[in-house]
């Protein structure tokens, strides 16, 4: 682990809200690590019946800590092509995890997903255009479901809520670009190359 991973886990600003806790990860990055900032990203899972089973969850139940949420939030900082770390803030993996071991251990397979699930967007792309009033924080005669962040809601110039454009996974709609397990895990881990070091013969 690097300083910067290190650095990175002085994260105090923790709450209920995964989507807002990533938002704040990647502006504290922004402001102590700005040459860093492109190589991160936030990555939100979910499929068109927001039912999405996750693994080594801290609410899950059993040994394997298995439970579904409608949509979660993790961050990632792949400072290099074979080198990509996820900070998630719910899991009962090590903070960060290793992508591949993160992946192997959260996702198992997406045999109960739709194919499309895993929505990856730039960190600088995500602080400029996330926004959410946290409506689906509260209950039908608006009382909180659980006490709101102490800060104020996060709000851009163009909008006051877009959290459901990054929930979306239709491809083509909404920011950043949207995988499939396979293929997110062929963007973002590459394998050793156990080629390195060995001689061919004649």
């Amino acid at each position: 682990m690097s300083t910067n991973d290190a650095n990175f886990m002085l994260f105090s600003n923790i709450n209920d809200c995964s989507e807002e806790n990533v938002w704040k990860l990647c502006e504290q990055v922004k402001k102590t690590y700005p040459s860093e900032l492109p190589k991160c990203y936030a990555v939100f899972v979910s499929n068109e019946r927001r039912t999405v089973p996750l693994w080594r969850q801290k609410a899950g139940r059993g040994d394997e800590k298995l439970v579904i949420w409608d949509y979660h939030v993790f961050f990632m900082h792949n400072p290099s092509p074979n080198r990509c770390l996820v900070f998630d803030l719910d899991t009962t993996l090590p903070f960060p995890t290793y992508f591949h071991k993160y992946v192997t251990e959260t996702f198992r397979s997406d045999y109960a997903l739709t194919p499309e699930h895993h929505r990856v967007i730039p960190a600088e792309k995500y602080l400029a255009e996330f926004s959410s009033d946290r409506r689906h924080m509260r209950r039908p005669d608006g009382s909180w479901i659980k006490p709101p962040p102490s800060y104020p809601p996060i709000q851009t110039s163009a909008s006051t809520h877009s959290l459901d454009d990054f929930i979306c996974m239709k491809p083509g709609k909404g920011p950043g670009a949207v995988y499939d397990l396979l293929h997110f895990v062929q963007q973002f881990y590459k394998p050793p190359d156990r080629n390195i070091g060995t001689k061919t013969q004649n």
